[in-house]
C-alpha cells in the first residue's frame, strides 16, 4: 500500500537546485492524495516564472517511481508562491514582496527598455508586478506603454489621497511623467527631487505585488540614495552595452551598491544591444559594439550573467509604439526578455533563502 509518508520520504530526495535543499525540508510539498495506484500532490514553486519547473516535475515522478512503487500513476501539479524576505517595519509598500532595483552607470544603455520589458516578462509568467519609473527628469515609461497623455484617477483610503496606479499589459505602472506635461522640463535640484520622489512613492496605491520594478535614472546620485533610504530593495539589475566606456561606468553603478552603508544585493547583470542579427540572415550575428563586455564584467565582480538583448529594429519600435518587444511579434526579442524574467526571478528566489533579510538602508549623513 502506497502511504503519504513513503511519498514525503521519496520526494526528501528531490532537491530544488537553486535553494539547495530537499523539498520536503523547504516545505513546497502540499496536498497529497492516494487513491490505490494513484497518486497526486503539489509542488509549490518559490516563483511562477522558475525556469527549473519541468526539471523538478519530471524528478518528483521519477523519485515516486524508484523509490515507491514503480507502477504508481504520478500527477504532480505544479503552482507557485512569491517568497519575501522584507524585515523592515512594512510602513511604506508594504503589500509589496520584493523590490527590484534597474540600474545602468549611464544613460543611453536601454535601461529603460530592459525595466519595461522585465516587469512585463514577469506578469507573463504568471507574477503580479508594478512598474515604477523614479527617472525624475527624463520619464520615458509613459512613451514605452502607449499611456502619453493619460492621467492616473485618485482614491480616498483611510481619508488620504492615494493615487491608482495604471494598468497596461497586465502590470501597474507609475510614473511622474503621468502627472505632468511632457512638453514641461522638471527643474529641481537634487534635494527637490529627492523629496518629490519620497512623497511619490508613498501616495500611489500599489496593493499587493509579488514584484516592484523600478527604473532608476542614470548614475549614482541622490536619487538612487534615497530610494535606498526609503524601501527595502530586494537587489538590482545592472544594463549595460559591450562597450569598454559603458562597461566601465556600469562599475560605478556596481561598486554604489556593493558599498558596505548601502549592500544592495545584485541580481545580475545584463547585456543590451549585444548583437545585431539581420532579419534575412536569421543564424547570424553582428557584434556591433564589440562582444562580450558585460559579460566580462559580471565574471570580474562573481556576479550572475543575465544574458544578452540583441539590438534590432522591433524592440525599438516596441519602445516608441507603446508596444514593448517581449509581446510582439519578433520571437527572439520575446525569448530574450522573457529568459531574463525567469533568471531574475530565480535569483530572487536565491537571493531570499540565502542572504540576510531586505530592509531599508540606514545611513548616516
Amino acid at each position: 500500500m502506497i502511504t503519504k509518508e513513503a511519498i514525503l520520504s521519496a520526494l526528501s530526495n528531490v532537491e530544488e537546485p537553486d535553494l539547495g535543499s530537499d523539498l520536503v525540508t523547504l516545505n513546497m510539498v502540499h496536498d497529497v492524495a492516494i487513491d490505490g495506484k494513484k497518486v497526486s500532490f503539489t509542488i509549490e514553486l518559490t516563483t511562477p516564472a522558475c525556469p527549473l519547473k519541468e526539471m523538478i516535475q519530471r524528478a518528483c515522478v521519477n523519485a515516486i517511481h524508484l523509490l515507491v512503487d514503480k507502477e504508481a500513476e504520478v500527477t504532480v501539479n505544479m503552482n507557485a508562491k512569491v517568497n519575501s524576505n522584507r524585515k523592515d517595519n512594512k510602513s511604506v509598500l508594504p503589500g509589496i514582496k520584493n523590490i527590484i532595483m534597474v540600474a545602468s552607470g549611464k544613460g543611453g544603455v536601454g535601461k529603460s527598455t530592459v525595466a519595461v520589458n522585465l516587469a512585463i516578462g514577469l506578469a507573463e509568467q504568471g507574477a503580479s508586478v508594478g512598474l515604477l519609473d523614479a527617472d525624475i527628469y527624463g520619464p520615458s515609461i509613459p512613451i514605452m506603454l502607449g499611456l502619453r497623455d493619460e492621467r492616473p484617477k485618485m482614491q480616498t483610503i483611510e481619508g488620504k489621497g492615494m493615487i491608482v496606479p495604471m494598468d497596461r499589459f497586465g502590470i501597474k505602472a507609475m510614473s511622474i511623467g503621468l502627472l505632468i506635461d511632457e512638453k514641461q522640463a522638471v527643474v529641481w535640484r537634487g534635494p527637490m527631487a529627492s523629496s518629490a520622489l519620497k512623497q511619490f512613492i508613498s501616495e500611489v496605491n500599489w496593493g499587493t505585488l509579488d514584484y516592484l520594478v523600478i527604473d532608476l535614472p542614470p548614475g549614482t546620485g541622490d536619487v538612487h540614495l534615497t530610494l535606498v533610504q526609503t524601501v527595502p530593495v530586494t537587489g538590482a539589475v545592472i544594463v549595460s552595452t559591450p562597450q569598454a566606456v559603458a562597461a566601465a561606468d556600469a562599475r560605478k553603478a556596481i561598486m554604489m551598491f556593493k558599498q558596505p552603508q548601502i549592500n544592495v544585493p545584485i541580481l545580475g547583470v545584463v547585456e543590451n544591444m549585444s548583437y545585431f542579427t539581420p532579419p534575412e540572415l536569421p543564424d547570424n550575428k553582428y557584434y556591433l559594439f564589440g562582444k562580450d563586455g558585460a559579460k566580462k564584467m559580471a565574471e570580474q565582480f562573481e556576479l550572475p550573467f543575465l544574458g544578452e538583448i540583441p539590438i534590432v529594429q522591433t524592440i525599438r519600435e516596441g519602445g516608441d509604439s507603446g508596444v514593448p518587444a517581449v509581446i510582439g511579434d519578433d520571437v527572439a526579442s520575446k525569448k530574450a526578455f522573457m529568459d531574463l524574467a525567469s533568471r531574475v526571478a530565480q535569483n530572487i528566489a536565491i537571493r531570499n533563502a540565502n542572504l540576510e533579510p531586505t530592509k531599508v538602508v540606514q545611513m548616516v549623513e
